[in-house]
């Protein structure tokens, strides 16, 4: 798809913002204001954090470019804000990204849906984390229900790491989490587009030093390694491109989003984990690797995303 940068107009990318988040961010932003800019889009950093969102209208921004990550910016809050300015915008809706950001709802859909997603509990206090690792087995996850890129997420094997866990998880939000560990290869999917026209993007397999993909190996190692194509069997690639595509339609998401998937080792089975709404951009983000597989350089998917950005409620 060719684009005319001038018909984009004056475009903010909006980054760092308030979450947990906020420093992958600013590392997304940066790379996203690069692209755009040497394509000739006429844009401009932006950060919510450190500026008023009226400014957006006030100064005559035409379009937005999505790059924050977590919450007051992948959560429908900043969705709203540009629903109610008239200013179009990169990625889901408000509704989409609100529930998409809160992975105990975000299950709730895909169990009413009948998509595979591993077995949950959500937890008031280290005594009901206890309760759950009983009952859900080792390893357990327990992490924060609206933080994302691993932040505040604990491997639980023992009955003595449970507190600890919840206490963690709990200091970034009060809606805590435990999941039953799928073993097993770890990969993630993009897609791309609305509706009819959503499709989804090459598997990533992610294999990271001893299967430990937290939030250093994420985004500041060059250890962990990412294979694309994704080495598996053709026919798993194909099921599990339809069941992240399923996964996006069914939370109505629109533009862009990325699904994480495990694949349990012993029966083939994969299981949806979560969706991220507003992905990574960065020098080791999955989208652009994933697009770059299928013929769509770092650039030019910048342009394409920001071609969609649009509104729930078009004036």
């Amino acid at each position: 798809m060719t684009v005319d940068a001038r018909s984009l107009g004056k475009v903010a990318v909006l980054m760092g913002g308030r979450s947990a988040e906020r420093e992958v961010s600013l590392m997304s932003g940066n790379g996203v204001l690069a692209a755009l800019r040497s394509k000739g889009v006429d844009a401009h950093a932006f950060d919510p954090a450190e500026r008023e969102m009226g400014e957006l209208k006030r100064e005559g921004f035409q379009r937005c470019f999505i790059a924050l990550h977590g919450r007051f910016g992948e959560d429908g809050t900043v969705q709203g804000a540009l629903e109610l300015m008239g200013i179009p915008y990169t990625g889901p809706g408000v509704m989409a990204s609100s529930v998409a950001m809160d992975k105990l709802m975000t299950k709730r859909i895909w169990i009413a849906e009948g998509l595979a997603t591993p077995a949950w509990r959500q937890v008031h206090s280290a005594d009901e984390t206890l309760a759950a690792f009983k009952a859900l087995g080792s390893p357990m996850i327990v992490k924060p229900v609206r933080e994302g890129s691993t932040i505040g997420l604990t491997k639980v094997t023992s009955e003595a790491q449970c507190a600890a866990a919840y206490e963690l998880a709990a200091r970034l939000d009060p809606l805590v989490m435990c999941e039953q560990f799928i073993a097993g290869d770890e990969v993630t999917c993009p897609v791309l587009g609305t509706g009819a026209d959503a499709r989804a993007l090459p598997v990533i397999r992610i294999v990271a030093p001893e299967g430990n993909y937290d939030y250093q190996n994420k985004y500041f190692t060059d250890d962990t390694k990412y294979l694309v194509p994704c080495g598996l069997p053709e026919g798993e690639e194909a099921a599990i491109q339809a069941l992240v595509l399923k996964a996006y339609l069914t939370l109505d998401c629109r533009g862009w989003s990325r699904a994480d998937v495990m694949i349990d080792a012993k029966t083939r089975k994969p299981w949806l984990l979560e969706i991220n709404t507003s992905p990574g951009m960065t020098g080791h983000s999955l989208v652009p690797m994933s697009a770059k597989a299928a013929g769509l350089s770092y650039e030019d998917l910048c342009v394409a995303l920001l071609a969609t950005a649009s509104l729930d409620h078009a004036a």
